[in-house]
């Protein structure tokens, strides 16, 4: 059975991205869209040292119910967008990079599409990017399309 793998982050470019890549695969049995919802920081409400927090538990939850329906809003438009109303949607928490493989290696994925935002020198090695870490740790193959 082939799954393919459909990570997206809600950018216009990540769409297309993936768009790009489903017209180079073929059919598959399973498709599953992902987005990854980074946890929220604690300390928000907890504070740091001698700094108190700047929000209250109830804001903190509000806003992570804030977050994970934008998530959800993200998978609901990459489906539309893409013509996949029966795709299955999955928001993962975590670090993208890390999660996505460990995703990727849960269902099993066949393959990977994701989109590169073609960050070139000295950006990417300070900032590091998701779809490196994704080609370089997957269980599987990773197909990336180029979004400049």
């Amino acid at each position: 059975m082939s799954t393919i793998l459909l990570c997206t982050d809600g950018s216009d470019a990540a769409v297309a991205a993936l768009a790009a890549g489903l017209a180079v695969l073929g059919p598959a049995d399973r498709i599953v869209i992902a987005t990854v919802l980074e946890p929220g920081d604690p300390t928000l409400v907890s504070g740091t040292g001698m700094a108190g927090g700047v929000m209250s538990a109830d804001d903190f939850d509000r806003l992570q119910r804030d977050r994970e329906e934008g998530a959800r809003a993200v998978l609901d438009r990459a489906r539309s967008e893409l013509g996949l109303p029966d795709a299955e949607a999955l928001i993962v928490t975590g670090s993208p990079g890390h999660s996505l493989c460990e995703l990727a290696e849960t269902l099993p994925a066949s393959v990977i599409v994701m989109g590169t935002r073609g960050r070139g020198g000295i950006r990417r090695a300070v900032l590091g990017s998701v779809s490196d870490h994704v080609v370089r740790n997957a269980p599987c193959p990773v197909l990336t399309t180029g979004t400049n």
